[in-house]
């Protein structure tokens, strides 16, 4: 695996590169600002990108978007201080495939990584209570004129499950139809609303009240 770590505090970033490389991740670089990170993802295309959400010259958040638009296939994981549901849910809606939190212990971490590289989203379990709260109450369907216009309605069906947490397998279980055809059908979702995981899906479509959801089936599933 090889990283690249994109953070503006010195002792953080050179402290974080030793960890990782005493745990055999390779880190094809640490750069301390956002301008110089988007250059080097470019360049080096590494597996995964750790990213600071504070730093001055260019938010995390600001980088996080135009490294989705330049280099869409390398997963970004923020690495922040920062335990605000804001920050978690604005992270998730724009392409993070992970937000952990820098005061994790580091075993935990490189396992986090582990997970990211096999394709998994993973959020801090800190933050689990965070994600939680957002999809708590009864809401109402969202109007035709919403982000979801362009969704079929067996896209609907999908995306609400998916805002329950269930699996592609579950899905296809309680839809009775097959695992690639779900598949299929969450490829269309993400490329209709213009994401990239569905986990933003799931974020979207709750935001947008498409369903309500408890905190059991969340840490459940997520």
């Amino acid at each position: 695996m090889r990283v690249l770590i994109i953070d503006d505090h010195a002792l953080f970033r050179v402290g974080l590169q030793g960890l990782l490389e005493q745990r055999g991740i390779e880190v094809a670089d640490a750069v301390a600002s956002g301008i110089e990170g988007l250059q080097r993802a470019a360049e080096l295309r590494p597996d995964i990108v750790l990213l600071d959400l504070r730093m001055p010259d260019m938010g995390g958040l600001e980088v996080l978007k135009k490294l989705r638009e330049n280099v869409p296939g390398i997963p970004v994981v923020m690495l922040t201080t920062s335990n605000e549901e804001t920050d978690l849910i604005k992270s998730l809606r724009s392409g993070a495939q992970g937000y952990l939190l820098k005061d994790m212990e580091p075993d935990e971490l490189v396992s986090a990584l582990r997970d990211i590289e096999n394709g998994k989203n993973v959020v801090a379990q800190d933050l689990t209570d965070a994600l939680a709260r957002m999809v708590q109450g009864d809401t109402n369907i969202a109007d035709d004129d919403g982000p979801f216009s362009e969704l079929t309605p067996r896209e609907m069906e999908i995306l609400c499950l998916l805002a329950e947490g269930q699996s592609n397998k579950l899905i296809a279980r309680n839809l009775g139809i097959s695992d690639g055809t779900v598949k299929l059908h969450v490829k269309a979702i993400l490329r209709k609303l213009g994401i990239h995981s569905r986990v933003e899906a799931a974020v979207i479509a709750v935001e947008q009240g498409l369903r309500k959801k408890n905190k059991a089936d969340y840490d459940e599933n997520f």
